[in-house]
């Protein structure tokens, strides 16, 4: 019988991810509680509503939902839909709903039926050298899962690569890597206090297995690219220089950067979950130009996500 992951979403034709074009797959659950998560539907280990109230507002008066919810978590009223003090996320309502305005974040997948939904890519992977890569929440924490389905891409010939926070024992990482071709690991900010503040947890295991990492993946051919999400006013300033810093001493040369995007608070009243925004817009391409000066005065190539990575400087000749 095949294993099941906690996937909410799976999306196609990615260029951001790893190379080429990329369907990747959302797991839910994490270790970490990052203030600007930008998949906060994602940091739950179990399914759970959302609620569009928009969506609700099309059809005036209807009361569909609530008659069939078992634990009388929902009302009708312009606002207060939802009480998610007595909501179980079990999902009852969304089928009953015309409008589409509940909706079941997060389903128990079984090995099989991914591995086919994967597979009908495989024209747009072989074509681009694209792959697979598996996100999050926090891919590493449904091991299992992957230690089932991550062999039998290969087997198919697709690249294999996962994005990781790093926030968990090493051996759960290190099990996986004779399966990847790419590991995209985030660091997002390098002083452990303000790294508990800003992630819930402090950042000594996060540090520590990138160190095991750069040492073990070359011995299965699995590359390694570092990435740090850049948040205004959170982990740039003085964090930019201490990051090129301590990434030099673990022998890593280029850093890719994250530009904010704040567009997941829209995502936030759809949640159980409470969680301010931040109210961070858009930043200008001379502030993301003053980060890459400072990582290369530090020693250090960036460069943005969207932008192709630097050549490294030809080494001088005696």
């Amino acid at each position: 019988m095949a294993s099941e992951g906690l996937v909410f979403d799976v999306q196609r034709f990615c260029v951001h991810d790893g190379p080429g074009i990329r369907t990747v797959v959302f797991f839910k659950g994490c270790a970490l509680n990052c203030v600007w998560c930008q998949n906060p539907e994602a940091q739950g280990n179990a399914p759970e509503l959302a609620y569009y109230a928009e969506r609700c507002a099309r059809i005036p008066g209807c009361s569909a939902c609530v008659g069939v919810c078992p634990e009388g978590a929902l009302g009708l009223g312009v606002e207060g839909r939802v009480d998610w003090s007595k909501c179980t996320g079990c999902g009852a309502c969304v089928d009953a709903c015309p409008a589409q305005a509940l909706t079941q974040v997060g389903a128990h997948v079984d090995a099989d039926a991914l591995l086919t939904t994967l597979l009908r890519d495989r024209p747009f992977f072989e074509s681009s050298g694209g792959g697979v890569t598996f996100s999050g929440g926090e891919p590493v924490l449904h091991e299992a899962f992957l230690l089932e389905l991550l062999p039998r891409l290969g087997e198919a010939g697709i690249s294999r690569c996962i994005e990781t926070a790093g926030a968990y024992p090493f051996a759960r990482l290190e099990a996986l890597l004779p399966h990847l071709e790419r590991v995209l690991y985030d660091v997002k900010h390098v002083d452990g206090g303000r790294h508990l503040e800003l992630c819930g947890r402090d950042n000594a295991t996060i540090l520590a297995n990138l160190e095991r990492l750069l040492e073990r993946a070359p011995e299965h051919g699995v590359a390694v690219e570092v990435r740090t999400p850049v948040v205004p006013g959170l982990n740039d300033g003085a964090n930019v220089e201490a990051t090129a810093k301590r990434l030099l001493t673990m022998g890593v040369s280029a850093l890719t950067l994250l530009p904010y995007n704040h567009l997941w608070e829209a995502k936030l009243p759809r949640l159980s979950r409470a969680r301010a925004p931040l109210g961070i817009g858009p930043q200008t391409r001379a502030y993301y130009a003053g980060l890459l000066e400072t990582f290369a005065e530090a020693g250090l190539r960036a460069h943005l996500i969207d932008e192709p990575e630097p050549e490294p400087e030809p080494e001088a000749v005696a």
